[in-house]
Formats: structure tokens, sequence, C-alpha cells
């Protein structure tokens, strides 16, 4: 049902507006401070896993960064075919795979790569037990993430935001994931946490193996 509502959601419209705004202004500011954060030591020959990869900011940075391989995994198919579209403007198509679908359910199909990230994934979805652990499996050196911040007003704002999503009749639901519970999960896959800072109503933070 989640990943329905992510179809509805994140339809052609909102992909091709992303876009225009990625291609006007660049990352989101906490985009760019994840990408800054996980170049810090240099990602020269590394490969990447974004899950939820948008209009494909990350890959198209750390490709430009070095990397060698990057996969983006959505479960949007507008949000996919525009990030294809793009790579194959920037030059990067032969570098990259797209897989549709739900992560949680692709994850055993996909080979770990040396970088994950999830950009402002996990709060669209709903077990994030399954989702930060598998994804955390599939990371060989950095997994970094963007998240909404464990606040009283983050948890009060969330409920809002579904309960507009239900007069709108979308299945599509948001979620306030403890961060103490996300952040034991990745520690528990012997990660250590490398970076964070609070922007907002994010969270920006990238652990190292």
């Amino acid at each position: 049902m989640q990943c329905q509502g992510i179809e509805q959601e994140f339809n052609r419209k909102l992909a091709l507006e992303k876009l225009k705004k990625y291609h006007k202004k660049g990352a989101d500011d906490t985009t760019r401070q994840l990408i800054a954060a996980l170049m810090e030591d240099g990602v020269d020959g590394m490969t990447l896993l974004d899950i939820g990869g948008g209009v494909g900011a990350i890959q198209h940075a750390l490709l430009k960064a070095g990397i060698s391989q990057a996969a983006d995994v959505d479960a949007s198919p507008a949000y996919l075919e525009v990030a294809r579209q793009e790579a194959q403007r920037q030059g990067f198509a032969d570098r990259m795979s797209f897989y549709q679908g739900n992560f949680v359910d692709l994850a055993p199909t996909l080979p770990p790569a040396d970088i994950v990230t999830l950009d402002r994934v996990i709060c669209c979805y709903d077990d994030m037990q399954a989702l930060v652990s598998l994804s955390a499996q599939r990371a060989r050196h950095l997994y970094g993430l963007v998240y909404p911040r464990d606040t009283w007003w983050a948890k009060l704002l969330l409920p809002i935001m579904n309960f507009y999503l239900r007069l709108q009749r979308s299945p599509f639901r948001v979620f306030a994931h403890p961060t103490r519970a996300v952040d034991a999960i990745i520690r528990g896959h012997g990660f250590n946490q490398r970076f964070h800072r609070k922007m907002g109503f994010w969270q920006v933070v990238v652990y190292a193996s």
C-alpha cells in the first residue's frame, strides 16, 4: 500500500518540477550537505547504491567526483524515468543501473556498494527496521541518510501532513521514526557515526564502517 502511495504521490508532474528546480538551483541544501560529508575523504573508484534517488542529484555529484558505478532504486516509476533521462543528458548512462520497486523486496537481488544513501527516504516508509537493516547490509564503507529530526514539533507536524493526505484520498503516509532506533540498527551492522548536522526539520548523518 505504501509503495502504491509513493507512485501516486511522486508522479511525473512532481518529478519534472523537481528536475526543473535541480537544473536551476542544484541539489537541496540537505542533499548538498550529505554529498559533501560523503566526499570528505574522497570517493574515487567507489560504487554507490542510492535508494529513493529522486532525479539523481547524489548519483551525478558522486559520479563527477570519481565513483565508478551508481545504482538507483526507486518505488516511483516517474522519478526513475526522469533520473534515467537526466543520467543520459549528463553522460553517465553507461555507469548507471536503475531498479524500479520496493527496496525491501529488491534488496536480496542487489549487489553491495561502497556507499549507500537514503535521502529523505525512511520517513516515507512504514517498516523502518527492515529498510534500514537491509540497506545497511548493502553498505561496505559509508552509509548516509537525511531524515526528520526527532523533535516534538516534527512529531506534531507529520500527523497534520498525514491528515492532509487522507483528505486527498492518498494511501501515502509519512513517518517520524525515532533517531535512537535508527542509529542503533545502523551501529548494529558495524558502523560508527562520522558526521551529524541538524538542518531545520531534517538531520544529515553519515556513518562509516
